[in-house]
């Protein structure tokens, strides 16, 4: 797996996101109340709205467009809502935060994959 630098960790505000930008669109950078970094495609499942604008709680974010929930630790939207969106591999050393581009295949598409 590579891993490309995307910034200082104290950069991104708590309960806030950044975005960057990559070949495959904007990908969010997310910061928990309790220090923990996600990351996913800047899209919400429901209607593409972008997540890093959204509120974030807890390992959720509310997408700002419809209040869907998504969760940040696997991109899927919360019950009742479906869908899911791409998460990314994140890692923090000496302060910096790292991801990589390489999506995660999450739960749902390998169930999908081995039907």
């Amino acid at each position: 797996m590579s891993w490309i630098e995307v910034g200082k960790f104290d950069d991104i505000p708590r309960l806030g996101s950044r975005v960057i930008h990559s070949s495959d669109g904007n990908i969010a950078i997310f910061r928990t109340s309790d220090d923990m970094i996600f990351a996913l495609r800047d899209a919400c499942p429901h209607k593409g709205g972008p997540l890093s604008q959204g509120i974030v709680f807890d390992h959720r974010v509310a997408c700002p467009l419809h209040n869907r929930i998504t969760e940040l630790d696997t991109g899927k939207a919360a019950a009742p809502d479906e869908g899911c969106t791409q998460r990314y591999a994140t890692r923090i050393e000496n302060g910096t935060v790292f991801i990589s581009l390489t999506a995660e295949v999450s739960e749902v598409e390998k169930l999908s994959q081995s039907a």
